[in-house]
């Protein structure tokens, strides 16, 4: 017995530290989740607004123009809308209502206004912007984008939707869906 004394205790010192190393990997699997989750949340968040915009351009067609301007983002910043102006063909007073009423609502959406904390706009992505280009206008081509800054660095994306605002550029990342506008005019 006399050979033994202390075994225990180194045993359980042991037992200690592998214990503790199982902990701090368990802590870091949840640290990546977390992030993991975070950048899941904003893909959805940002498919919902191009989403959005689509169905607001398709829903004012005959003035979709109005709709890229000439303007290559809607940041969250404080920089100022494009204003449908006249185009081919000249807007109504209506449907420019409509085409400068869709922009700064999905302006106040990339800042996050569905979702509100206090007095905190929260249910947006980190520093999104969204770019609607008019990629072809014979064939009424139209590119709606929204970029955002993600948690991780990862490839950068090719589309150069928020390249000014985000910086780092393999921490931005960017969603886009091309539309046509169809030509519902019979001839």
């Amino acid at each position: 017995m006399k050979n033994q004394t202390g075994m225990m205790l180194i045993e359980a010192l042991v037992s200690l530290v592998i214990a503790a190393i199982a902990l701090l990997g368990t802590v870091t699997l949840m640290a990546k989740s977390t992030r993991s989750e975070m950048e899941s949340y904003q893909r959805v968040q940002a498919l919902t607004l191009v989403q959005d915009m689509v169905s607001r351009i398709n829903a004012n067609r005959q003035v979709a123009a109005c709709y890229s301007n000439g303007a290559t983002s809607l940041s969250t910043t404080s920089a100022p809308l494009p204003v449908c102006v006249t185009g081919a063909p000249t807007p109504t007073a209506n449907q420019a209502a409509t085409a400068n009423a869709d922009l700064a609502a999905w302006k106040s959406a990339l800042l996050g206004s569905s979702e509100v904390s206090g007095s905190s706009k929260v249910g947006a992505m980190i520093g999104a912007v969204g770019c609607i280009t008019q990629v072809d206008a014979a064939n009424q081509i139209y590119r709606v984008s929204v970029a955002w800054q993600g948690l991780m660095p990862t490839s950068t994306p090719v589309l150069t939707c928020g390249q000014a605002s985000i910086p780092g550029t393999n921490l931005r990342r960017v969603i886009s869906v091309e539309i046509q506008i169809a030509n519902l005019t019979t001839t």
